[in-house]
């Protein structure tokens, strides 16, 4: 009995602990987690935002938290196993993070944030961390040398803070380091020739820091590594022969350095090289023919060193197909261009200036169907240009100045439809100019100056609607100048001087209101008169009419001329009165000389005599007169019409005919190239009063309508929504304002023109840019297909390149306020251009002006919702919508959501990316990765860690760029989370 009763009661408590164990377990894992829980509370406390991590409470479990996921450890008990906490606005310290409860901890990741300190050394603790992420904060101190201690880190990535101090040696105790990024910050001293260790590493980066010394052989020794980078530091000394062991390497960056010595021929048995950048050193000797045996190399970039000697046979390199950067310029290369360069057609851009490369340049190159790029400028390369470069149909830079090229320029030229620079100064061309050089469209930037050039200037160069930039100076011409070049309205420099040129100057050239650096038709053959048009140029800086034949007054209109630095009217036949304004004034007396008889205000000029004064007082008394006349007619004319008007609208409603009723009556308008009111006028007929059917974009500020005038001039109107209060403001400020925007210039700012203001409407007038919006082009499903990653790439450039000159290159500098993708206009060619001036303010670079929140919802950058602060970092945010916007196809709206919410949703890039165009590849893809990458730091919500628009342009602008590329590789984008 007494045993049976002891079985009994073993067998119960057997029973027992069968029940219970599973709440022993769970009573231990709770308890487990409470210290995790309370260890990331107490963090969370010390945190400048702590908001952000509002799911953070003690009312639920650690693993159900923003950014925390639990699993179960060895032991059987539940642990937080990675926190991912990316692109949250997070700022404080580190350090009072207790990391020691956090053992089983895998993954840490807490990039793209603003935590700041040191980073701890009690970080040690986490030995079991596979990957830490602290990309993009703001750190600094050293790196811990404890990190070395953890055993199990496979991913260390620190870069773009402000670390300091030496790479620990310590770091190469880390056995299973595949990944280690340190670019970026403020790394002083050697590389540790320990690190020669890790074995297992396959990408290193150590670029952008302070490094010094020279790169140690034993990097060698790291035979799996596929990516090395260097780069922009203060490395001296050879490159070592060790690193050509690195057989699996296909990225090779050690640019923007002082290295010396000889490119070791080594770098041969690197045979899986794809990119290989020495630039910006101070290398010598040849180039070893080696390189040539590269057969997947895509960039060879070596320009800005000391190398000579002649460029080796590229054979294999060539002969793979896979050569499409080569960027050899700024040596000291002599001979011919290599030979097998000519079967080369895969490059797409060469860059060979500043050698001394010779031999026949016609002989050397060969037809490549995919070249954007070449320049050859500043070089001793002789013989003629082919014919077959004309079949270069992607080419939009053509440079070959300064060499000694002869015969003529090839008519062929014409057919690159594509080209945007076309630079052959200073060689020996012979021979007219072809007209058909008219014939592209897209040409900015056209010099054919110093050369043996004769006939007449073509007409048909008046069809360059596009030129900024032309330079015909210094050759044999003859004629008149052709009045289309008036036509060339964009051109901000002409200069035609030292040829045989002659006739009359055309008053057309008046309206090449841009014209900003200079005008110079001096040392021609020139008569006439100087058109009184030329008053119009009040952006000019630099006229020069000098040494011609010309007669008569100087134009009384060139008072108006304020913005003039230098007018040379010497050596001519002008007669009369120098215009009495300041400028002229403090202007020397060599301007003027050697004239028929120029006198005035000019400190060596004689007074002009009291007869001609009073002779000019009675013509202005007797042009008073006539003008009184004038004045009363068109007075009486204008009573007669408003008759007339009142009675074909009496029977109209009473509100209408007070709409139409003397409209200009008190108006204001200032319309370059037009008469004011005729404009007006014409608007208003050509949009019947703005009726819905011209109606083309509705923006945050105002209604854009098409008008084409009586005329053919087509023009974009935007009509301003005006407020009651509005209407009433002092018209002054904002006339004055209109009048400075219409000054900027610039190839990717609409043009504007000026404005009109009424009682009833206040409208601005834009040139007319054809296909319309990026908006409106991306909602369109077959316009979006068209828009290939090509020309997406290229609109992101020619945004930040408008947006940079307007924060960086104005004075004050313009905050645009509004920049939408609606407000992006796109030519016929797909060029973007950044429109809507009007609702833009001029300010100081430290100051705001504003009093209310306005602009288009979901570009607006969130600090504006508290700060009502406006500043450039404004328009970078909404730079980062836009470009996200391009890339996406759509609004980012989600996308933004995750990259600045607490959700911890992972986003891969292939998904995000438009899918009505196909994947980009090669070197296009890594431009999307790029652009990508600038734009997520972009719309990052801390407005302080935004880059600048001068950043971001010279980024997206570079080609080749180590700074994008090293960003998101096009390897990553299947993969890679955002």
């Amino acid at each position: 009995m007494t045993c049976q009763l002891r079985r009994s009661s073993l067998s119960t408590t057997l029973l027992l602990l069968v029940f219970l164990s599973p709440f022993v377990v769970l009573v231990r894992a709770a308890s487990v987690l409470g210290s995790q829980g309370r260890a990331l509370l107490h963090w969370k406390a010390t945190l400048r935002s702590p908001q952000l991590l509002a799911s953070w409470n003690v009312g639920s479990s650690p693993c159900n938290w923003t950014g925390v996921a639990c699993n179960i450890a060895r032991n059987g008990r539940l642990v937080v196993s990675e926190i991912q906490l990316p692109n949250l606005s997070l700022a404080g310290p580190l350090d009072a993070l207790n990391f020691s409860a956090f053992r089983s901890l895998a993954n840490l990741n807490l990039s793209y944030n603003q935590l700041n300190g040191n980073i701890p050394p009690t970080i040690s603790a986490l030995s079991n961390l596979v990957s830490l992420d602290l990309t993009a904060n703001r750190f600094t101190g050293r790196i811990p040398v404890d990190i070395g201690s953890m055993k199990a880190l496979q991913f260390l990535n620190i870069s773009q803070n402000q670390i300091s101090g030496p790479i620990p040696p310590s770091l190469s105790n880390l056995s299973r380091l595949t990944e280690m990024q340190l670019e970026d910050n403020k790394i002083t001293g050697v590389i540790p020739e320990e690190l020669g260790r890790l074995a297992k590493l396959i990408y290193l980066e150590l670029g952008a820091n302070q490094l010094t010394g020279s790169i140690p052989p034993s990097l060698g020794n790291m035979t799996k590594l596929y990516h090395l980078a260097l780069y922009g530091n203060q490395l001296t000394g050879f490159i070592p022969r060790e690193l050509g062991n690195l057989i699996n390497l296909a990225h090779l960056s050690l640019s923007n350095n002082s290295l010396t010595g000889r490119i070791p021929s080594s770098v041969g048995n690197q045979s899986k090289l794809e990119i290989l950048y020495l630039w910006m050193n101070e290398l010598s000797g040849s180039m070893p023919p080696e390189i040539g045996k590269l057969h997947q190399l895509t960039t060879l970039a070596l320009q800005f060193n000391q190398l000579s000697g002649q460029i080796p046979p590229l054979l294999e390199t060539c002969k793979g197909g896979a050569l499409r950067i080569l960027m050899l310029s700024n040596n000291s290369f002599q001979g011919p261009i290599p030979a097998t360069l000519k079967n080369c057609t895969s490059l797409y851009t060469v860059h060979l200036e500043h050698n001394q490369l010779n031999g026949d340049v016609s002989k050397q190159l060969g037809v490549y169907p995919n070249l954007k790029y070449l320049d050859l400028s500043f070089n001793k390369l002789s013989g003629t240009i082919s014919s077959d470069w004309g079949r270069w149909h992607n080419l939009t830079f053509l440079g070959i100045s300064n060499n000694n090229i002869t015969g003529v320029v090839p008519s062929e030229l014409g057919q690159l439809s594509k080209l945007e620079e076309l630079d052959l100064s200073s060689n020996y061309f012979q021979g007219e100019i072809p007209r058909s050089l008219g014939n592209l469209a897209h040409l900015y930037n056209f010099n054919l100056s110093n050369n043996q050039l004769i006939g007449e200037i073509p007409a048909e160069l008046g069809r360059m609607s596009d030129l900024e930039l032309l330079d015909l100076s210094r050759n044999g011409l003859i004629g008149r100048i052709p009045y289309q070049i008036g036509n060339c309205m964009k051109l901000h420099l002409l200069k035609l001087n030292n040829n045989n040129l002659s006739g009359s100057i055309p008053f057309e050239m008046g309206n090449l209101v841009y014209l900003q650096d200079a005008l110079d038709i001096s040392h021609n053959s020139l008569t006439g008169e100087i058109p009184t048009q030329f008053g119009k140029l009040f952006m000019l800086q630099n006229l020069n009419l000098s040494h011609n034949g010309l007669t008569g007054n100087l134009p009384s209109t060139f008072r108006d001329m304020r913005s003039m630095f230098i007018i040379d009217v010497s050596y001519n036949e002008l007669e009369g009165p120098v215009p009495d304004n300041k400028h002229f004034q403090e202007a020397p007396v060599e301007w003027f000389v050697h004239n028929k008889g120029l006198c005035g205000v000019v400190k060596g000029l004689p007074l002009c005599a009291s007869s001609t004064a009073n002779e000019h007082h009675g013509s202005k008394h007797h042009t008073v007169i006539i003008l009184s006349i004038v004045a009363s007619m068109v007075v009486l004319l204008l009573l007669l019409v408003l008759v007339g008007i009142a009675l074909r609208f009496q029977k109209t409603k009473k509100h209408t005919v007070q709409a139409v009723k003397n409209p200009i009556k008190q108006g204001t308008f200032s319309v370059l190239n037009f008469d004011g009111k005729v404009a007006y006028k014409d608007i208003i007929e050509a949009t019947e009063d703005f009726d819905e059917k011209y109606l083309i974009g509705t923006g945050a500020y105002g209604s854009v309508y098409r008008a084409e005038l009586s005329s053919g001039e087509v023009l974009a109107v935007k009509k301003i929504h005006l407020s009651e209060h509005e209407n009433t403001v002092d018209e002054q400020p904002f006339q004055n304002e209109i009048e400075t925007l219409t000054r900027i210039r610039h190839r990717n700012i609409v043009k504007l023109y000026g404005f009109c203001t009424s009682p009833h409407h206040k409208f601005l007038v834009y040139e007319y840019v054809e296909r319309g919006s990026l908006g409106s082009v991306l909602r369109i499903e077959a316009a979006a297909a068209e828009l290939d990653w090509v020309k997406r790439v290229n609109i992101v450039k020619d945004v930040a390149r408008a947006l940079s000159y307007m924060h960086h290159d104005c004075v004050p500098p313009i905050v645009h306020r509004d920049v939408t993708s609606n407000n992006i206009l796109l030519d016929s060619e797909f060029k973007a251009c950044v429109s809507d001036f009007g609702i833009a303010r001029l300010l100081n670079p430290d100051t705001s002006n504003w009093s209310m929140l306005a602009g288009t919802h979901g570009y607006l950058a969130p600090e504006l919702a508290y700060t009502m602060r406006l500043t450039t970092k404004c328009d970078v945010y909404s730079f980062g919508v836009i470009t996200l916007e391009l890339l996406v196809g759509t609004y980012p709206g989600d996308i933004i959501s995750t990259l600045s919410s607490s959700s911890g949703q992972s986003l891969f890039v292939k998904d995000i990316l438009d899918q009505r165009v196909s994947l980009p590849v090669d070197q296009v893809a890594d431009e999307v990765a790029a652009a990508l990458t600038l734009a997520i730091h972009c719309v990052d919500i801390n407005p302080e860690t935004r880059p600048t628009m001068k950043q971001i342009f010279e980024k997206s602008s570079a080609q080749p760029s180590p700074a994008s590329l090293h960003a998101l590789k096009f390897s990553d984008l299947m993969t890679r989370e955002i």
